[in-house]
C-alpha cells in the first residue's frame, strides 16, 4: 500500500506491515517480551492492580474519583498471538479517569498454544469475575459495557454473542475498535497484494489459523469463534465501531455493522480517513488519534448515562 494513502499526521509514525517470525516459537516469545517491556502510557489519576496469577488474570483500573457505577470490560488486541493487558494502559486508564468508571482488562491466554475455546472461556471468566466482584468495586453488574481492540474487539463481540444467548446479566453496549471479526478476510488471498500497513492479510491468515486450529474460511467454524458468521443479531445492545478506511478490517467491520443495523440494533460508526490498523495505539499523541479516542469516549459516556 502506498504511503500517500496514510493520513499526513500518521506518516511519520506508520509501521510497515509486521514481518515477524510468528510461525516460530522464539519469534512469538521475543515479540511478547517486547510488549511486556514496553513503557506504559499516562496513567495518572488511576490506580492499577492485577488479580491473582491464575488464568485468566484481570487488570483493574480504578479512578481516584469514581463517579459512576458503570464499568467497562476490556479485551486487548494482538492478532490472537501476541499482546497483553498492560499495552492498553493508556486507553484503559484515561477511560477510567475521564469517565469516572472502573475498567477491567482480561489477560487471556494466546494462540497457538491455546485455541479459540480457551481464549473465549478466559474472556467469559473475566466477565464472571467482574460480576462476582462488582459490589467491592462499586460497580452495578447490570451496567457493564464490553469492549476491545483488533483481536480483542473480535473476542469482545464473541463474548457479547455468548451473553446474549445465555441467561443472566447482559452487557449494556459493545465498544469495538477495528475489530477482527471475520476469518473469510484472511482466506481471501487477493488481499495479500494490498499489503496493508501495520497488519496485513498474510499475518492475519496466520493469526486466524493459530486461533482456530485450522485454515481460515472453513465452511462451518466452531460456535461463537467467528463473530461475523452469526446471522441473527436481534436483541443485541447498542454498538460503537471505529476503524480506519485503509485498515484491512474496514470492509468486514462495515458488513458487521450492516448486519446489526438490519436487526434494528442502534449502531454508531467512526470511519477515520487515511488511518491504518490500530493507529490510536502506535500514534497516540497524533491529534487524529486524540480526537478519535475522544469521540469514542464521549459515545461511551453518553451510553452509560
Amino acid at each position: 500500500m502506498e504511503l500517500s494513502k496514510v493520513n499526513e499526521q500518521l506518516r511519520g509514525s506508520v509501521k510497515q506491515p509486521i514481518n515477524l517470525p510468528t510461525d516460530r516459537w522464539w519469534g512469538r516469545a521475543l515479540t511478547r517480551q517486547l510488549v511486556r517491556l514496553a513503557p506504559a502510557g499516562d496513567v495518572s489519576g488511576v490506580t492499577i492492580t492485577d488479580s491473582a496469577r491464575r488464568a485468566p488474570r484481570v487488570r483493574v483500573y480504578r479512578p481516584d474519583r469514581q463517579t459512576s457505577t458503570a464499568a467497562l470490560l476490556w479485551i486487548h488486541g494482538g492478532g490472537m498471538i501476541i499482546g497483553r493487558a498492560s499495552m492498553d494502559d493508556r486507553l484503559c486508564a484515561s477511560t477510567a479517569r475521564d469517565l469516572g468508571i472502573t475498567v477491567i482488562s482480561v489477560e487471556y491466554r494466546l494462540a497457538p498454544e491455546h485455541r479459540w475455546g480457551v481464549m473465549q472461556d478466559d474472556c467469559l471468566a473475566g466477565w464472571t469475575w467482574l460480576q462476582r466482584n462488582a459490589a467491592s468495586l462499586g460497580v452495578d453488574p447490570t451496567r457493564v459495557v464490553v469492549g476491545g481492540q483488533s483481536a480483542g474487539g473480535g473476542l469482545a463481540a464473541a463474548l457479547v454473542q455468548r451473553l446474549v444467548d445465555a441467561a443472566g446479566p447482559q452487557p449494556i453496549a459493545q465498544w469495538l475498535f477495528c475489530p477482527m471479526l471475520d476469518d473469510r478476510t484472511a482466506a481471501n488471498r487477493a488481499l495479500d497484494a494490498l499489503d496493508h500497513f501495520t497488519w496485513n492479510n498474510s499475518i492475519n491468515r496466520f493469526g486466524w489459523g493459530a486461533y482456530l486450529g485450522t485454515d481460515p474460511g472453513a465452511t462451518t467454524p466452531p460456535p461463537y469463534a467467528v463473530p461475523a458468521r452469526r446471522t441473527d443479531f436481534s436483541g443485541f445492545p447498542p454498538t460503537w465501531v471505529g476503524v480506519g478506511d485503509i485498515d484491512l478490517f474496514h470492509d468486514e467491520d462495515m458488513t458487521f455493522v450492516a448486519s446489526l443495523e438490519a436487526a434494528g440494533v442502534p449502531v454508531s460508526t467512526d470511519i477515520v480517513p487515511g488511518a491504518p490498523h490500530g493507529f490510536e495505539s502506535w500514534a497516540p499523541d497524533a491529534q487524529l488519534s486524540r480526537d478519535y479516542v475522544g469521540r469514542a469516549q464521549q459515545w461511551l459516556k453518553a451510553t452509560i448515562g
